[in-house]
């Protein structure tokens, strides 16, 4: 998610937005279907020109997976909820598992109602607002597992007693920004399920934290170059910490991916004019987001701990200070789930942008891994890293889990999509001889060789003219059929002269999920699986036609189990779905959304019994994360940043009126009540 509902857009390009090429799709497609619309649009065809019950004999037209079309969603979909409390299906319990505070070993002390536990206690205890997550299970067991939880951002007001303290001279406490600092980053959670029942495994030796001050090693194209030589290290091999871990992702061979998203915002660089990169990424000039890096200079600072996050040059050469520290964050981390003694890794070879998310595309033995991720920002792109290596199955269980993250990690080529209004789109390469779209340099004249590319990624897909997108959050893989869905949240700065055929509507408050099915040259076909509006909203807003059982706005989480049942998660405030109901998880299955005659389709009247709503939380939250059992008995959900919940072990118990609490992001586990599998 971005916690930020006003941020400027920072992309100063004047390369046709999205949502100008999905309106002339739009029209293009309603006009010659003679006003057919929404319910004549078709995925992967004659570019939805064919009515949508008569697709014609186009060989192009790709009939989507049926690997799922005997699945079904037997539960009865929820109603809205605005309560201090979590709705599921009848039949489902919700139960807390783990909130934040909850002591990982015996150096935490219990989590404390009045917000006293100490920096120490944070460090070795569940971090706050969780995110994305990932489910390892234990050799194989669905009883038994690894829970690695991102923890992203943190209320100041909840973590500590009375708020944030603040100096007449505007420094802040050195222990109050320690604790804020271990708050973040990604919990390791060993859980297990007795008689039914899960909790979390105390103590275990698996368990740990990745802080806002870890050391991890630097990998890829920028790896001991001068851009991320700094104070701390002098060689450019090593960082310290992950921030704002939003989305996430896993690897074929075992290991998890978390994403910096809003990382920028901790650090403050008030010279007189910022390296390019930081413009592009929105350095702050005046003040940072917490003041961490006022607490520098304490009696009790060790390493530059809070100097760091002033990146304003003090010395002769970056090795004397922290000018570089930001270029060692906005990249996708790697970690060993499994082995507490490997340091995490920063995988630059995958861009440095505020990554939402990354997630593999569908494995083939003998060609390249394939890692797509939005930028979630207004007016940012589409990404897709392609390995140099190709796909062993053998690498499924490797001896060296890091090792072999890489050897297909390392080395590749990074792409940003650009869409066209006919329903096709390209792939465009950031590498040194890719021509910029003005067809008369290179990016490598423009910027320098790959690590100058990598370390200005998005200024980079500027250049070669790729399409800015209604800010692109969380993506996954149709796991039969390879089909790629990514959430388009929204972007109400979006004005009509900005409209493009994958962004079709001006302040779109309500955002879509976009998907596309890649070719084999570099190029993809792509429609709109589904737009989010409220039920009552007029038709060129509320294109998917939904009603009150299903209606949703801003997209966010997106999840596929291997069933073939895609999860959808909202981040929803201030229009009118968010004053029908608050956050909420609905299910899918895209393959059953199809014509007739078996092509997929954009979700409308036709379809709308396939898109149920399945959980609702409680006030003022956002539902973000999911993880399943491979039995798909449990599944695993996060709750962030709720007004006033939870009071009781049972998540679905609304906290009494007049008892204020202080609220806990907690990841819910899910199960219904006969055992079975969850949503079918």
């Amino acid at each position: 998610m971005s916690e930020f509902d006003n941020e400027p857009s920072y992309n100063p390009s004047d390369n046709e937005p999205f949502s100008s090429i999905l309106e002339r799709s739009w029209t293009r497609r309603h006009v010659m279907q003679g006003g057919l619309g929404l319910a004549a649009a078709t995925l992967f065809g004659n570019l939805g020109l064919a009515r949508a019950d008569s697709p014609g004999d186009d060989p192009k037209r790709a009939f989507p997976d049926t690997g799922a079309r005997n699945t079904r969603l037997r539960f009865e979909p929820v109603p809205g909820s605005k309560t201090d409390a979590v709705v599921v299906p009848e039949g489902y319990t919700a139960t807390i598992l783990a909130p934040w505070g909850t002591p990982l070993n015996g150096q935490a002390n219990a989590w404390k109602e009045d917000g006293t536990n100490s920096a120490e206690d944070q460090a070795n205890a569940v971090g706050m607002h969780h995110d994305g997550m990932h489910f390892f299970p234990i050799d194989g067991r669905s009883d038994d597992g690894l829970l690695l939880v991102n923890n992203e951002y943190i209320d100041q007001r909840a973590l500590h007693p009375d708020g944030p303290t603040q100096s007449e001279t505007g420094q802040r406490p050195a222990d109050e920004v320690r604790k804020e600092i271990n708050a973040h980053g990604v919990s390791v959670v060993r859980i297990t399920k007795k008689e039914g029942r899960w909790s979390v495994a105390s103590d275990d030796p698996l368990n740990r934290r990745y802080t806002s001050a870890t050391v991890m090693d630097l990998a890829g194209p920028l790896a001991g170059t001068d851009h991320v030589k700094t104070a701390f290290s002098r060689d450019g091999t090593r960082a310290r910490g992950t921030n704002n871990n939003c989305g996430n992702g896993y690897t074929p061979w075992g290991t998890y991916l978390t994403c910096e998203e809003n990382w920028p915002d901790i650090f403050v660089n008030r010279a007189e004019t910022l390296p390019a990169d930081q413009q592009r990424l929105g350095i702050p000039t005046e003040q940072s987001r917490y003041g961490w890096e006022t607490a520098a200079g304490d009696g009790s600072e060790k390493d530059g701990e809070f100097a760091r996050f002033d990146l304003t040059p003090r010395g002769d050469d970056p090795r004397e200070d922290y000018r570089n520290e930001a270029s060692t964050f906005g990249y996708i981390v790697e970690i060993d789930p499994f082995d507490g003694q490997r340091r995490a890794v920063k995988r630059t070879a995958l861009g440095r942008f505020r990554h939402e998310g990354c997630w593999p595309g569908k494995l083939e033995p003998g060609k390249p891994v394939v890692f797509y991720s939005g930028h979630d920002a207004r007016f940012e792109y589409i990404y897709k890293f392609v390995s140099e290596a190709n796909w062993d199955p053998a690498d499924a269980d490797p001896r060296d889990r890091l090792a072999t993250g890489a050897k297909y990690m390392d080395k590749g080529t990074l792409h940003v999509a650009r869409f066209n209004d006919d329903g096709t789109g390209q792939w465009l390469p950031l590498t040194p001889d890719a021509p910029t779209q003005q067809n008369y340099s290179t990016l490598g004249k423009e910027l320098g060789e790959l690590p100058e590319i990598i370390l200005n990624t998005a200024r980079a897909a500027d250049l070669v003219g790729a399409t800015p997108m209604d800010r692109p959050e969380w993506g996954n893989v149709d796991p039969h059929n390879g089909d790629v869905y990514m959430t388009l949240t929204n972007n109400d700065e979006r004005e009509i002269d900005q409209l493009n055929a994958p962004n079709p509507r001006p302040r779109n408050e309500n955002g879509q999920i976009i998907r596309w099915r890649e070719g084999d040259d570099g190029s993809f076909r792509w429609t709109i699986f589904v737009f989010g509006a409220h039920a009552k909203a007029p038709d060129y807003i509320n294109r998917s036609a939904l009603t009150q059982a299903n209606q949703f706005a801003s997209p966010d989480g997106l999840m596929f189990d291997p069933r073939g049942i895609l999860w959808i998660q909202t981040d929803n405030s201030d229009n009118a779905v968010a004053e029908y109901t608050n956050d909420q998880m609905l299910a899918v299955i895209p393959s059953q959304v199809t014509t007739r005659e078996g092509y997929a389709t954009t979700l409308d009247t036709r379809t709308q019994e396939h898109l149920k709503r399945f959980l609702v939380g409680p006030n003022g939250c956002e539902i973000t994360g999911f993880a399943a059992t491979p039995d798909h008995t449990s599944i695993f959900v996060n709750v962030q940043h709720p007004a006033n919940w939870p009071h009781d072990e049972d998540a679905t118990q609304a906290t009494p009126s007049g008892n204020p609490v202080r609220p806990r992001s907690s990841t819910i586990v899910i199960q219904r009540k006969d055992g079975g599998e969850v949503g079918v």
